[in-house]
């Protein structure tokens, strides 16, 4: 369920307590959480009505609109099977930026970066593609997300969502344009020995 900054901020200042979708399938569960640019969220409730659903006010006003009217405009440009009300409530601050400035990386934080990366390149297709974006996003910081998986030969949503689990362990940071290795990733690929400190 991707949310917009807006939105997002809504949801961590208390002003949105559900967000409107048409999914031809649910994409949200109860209890789950998802990492927004405002913090982390939790998913409190999903409930699902017919595609053809209309907004009500007390919807239109938690989910941050300004009347039924544009909630309505606005959930009618993503025809879908379903329509699905979910409440949300803000779970904790993002703790990404923090670990993403943390340079200083002991040999067990090494070790355990290295292992989490390990994972993640024998659970695909057997590359090892965490290294490669790492070194790819050090070399060509504010490039494009689709000139970056052109380069590699990937699809755009694959490489961004490559890329989000390497912003997970603080590795990586979002720019508006592209993305910057972190400090924590720069330190850590130092202490590999692909680039210079």
């Amino acid at each position: 369920m991707l949310l917009n900054r807006d939105t997002a901020e809504g949801i961590a200042n208390g002003n949105i307590t559900l967000v409107l979708r048409r999914w031809d399938a649910p994409r949200a569960k109860a209890g789950g959480t998802q990492r927004t640019s405002a913090g982390t969220i939790r998913i409190d409730a999903v409930t699902q009505y017919p595609g053809r659903h209309r907004v009500t006010a007390a919807q239109a006003r938690a989910a941050g609109y300004p009347d039924t009217k544009s909630a309505q405009a606005d959930l009618d440009r993503r025809p879908a099977r379903h329509t699905y009300a979910i409440e949300v409530s803000y779970l904790a601050p993002d703790e990404r930026p923090d670990l993403a400035a943390d340079d200083q990386l002991g040999d067990s934080d090494v070790d355990a970066i290295s292992a989490r990366l390990k994972r993640w390149d024998t659970a695909g297709d057997g590359s090892a593609w965490t290294h490669e974006y790492l070194e790819l996003i050090a070399t060509n910081e504010a490039v494009r997300a689709p000139d970056l998986a052109a380069h590699i030969g990937l699809e755009t949503p694959k490489f961004k969502r490559r890329v989000r689990q390497l912003k997970g362990l603080g590795l990586t940071i979002s720019l508006d344009v592209g993305y910057r290795i972190s400090p924590r990733g720069r330190a850590y690929l130092v202490r590999q020995g692909t680039i210079e400190r």
